[in-house]
């Protein structure tokens, strides 16, 4: 009986260790997905300058460069393409995506879809490096956030799990 009860003991330390431990990891995938971002738009901007391929074209080239869940968002804005407008299939990959990005951060690249495909080059392009500006600022803070709560919450995590194992004990 006493077996038991450590083994249930042990169990209930494991889990909470390893929820501290996934939100922990939340905030070092943001900041993953957002360089992932960054090295996209890059990618965008110097296709648009110099190969001059239509958008579709770009983003499903985008697409297999990336990482899954940002290659996700731009293989969906490409395939969107054929039944609607550059920004709006991009505003609608960015809603459907299943990112650690947070609102703000989609809403920064949301702001990319006003003038997607409906500008020149030019325009295109200086939307393109604003998004990028934005991303570098949001990447910083980003990195702050998760130095400060990913210990805090792998921390919290087992310390939780110790004093339910010492309050059960």
């Amino acid at each position: 009986m006493i077996i038991i009860k450590y083994i249930l003991l042990l169990i209930l330390f494991s889990i909470s260790s390893i929820i501290g431990i996934s939100i922990a990891k939340k905030y070092g995938t943001r900041v993953k997905e957002l360089k992932e971002v960054q090295r996209a738009l890059h990618i965008f901007e110097e296709k648009i300058k110099f190969t001059y391929e239509p958008i579709p074209d770009v983003f499903e080239e985008i697409s297999k460069k990336c990482r899954e869940n940002i290659g996700n968002i731009f293989y969906e804005a490409s395939k969107s393409m054929n039944i609607m407008s550059a920004g709006e299939a991009w505003e609608k990959a960015l809603d459907n995506s299943n990112t650690k990005l947070t609102k703000e951060d989609l809403d920064t690249l949301k702001g990319m879809a006003k003038l997607l495909g409906k500008t020149d080059l030019d325009g295109q392009v200086s939307e393109i490096k604003l998004t990028e500006k934005f991303i570098d600022t949001k990447i910083e803070e980003a990195e702050i956030e998760k130095t400060k709560n990913e210990k805090l919450f792998k921390t919290l995590g087992i310390t939780t799990g110790l004093t339910i194992v010492v309050i059960l004990i």
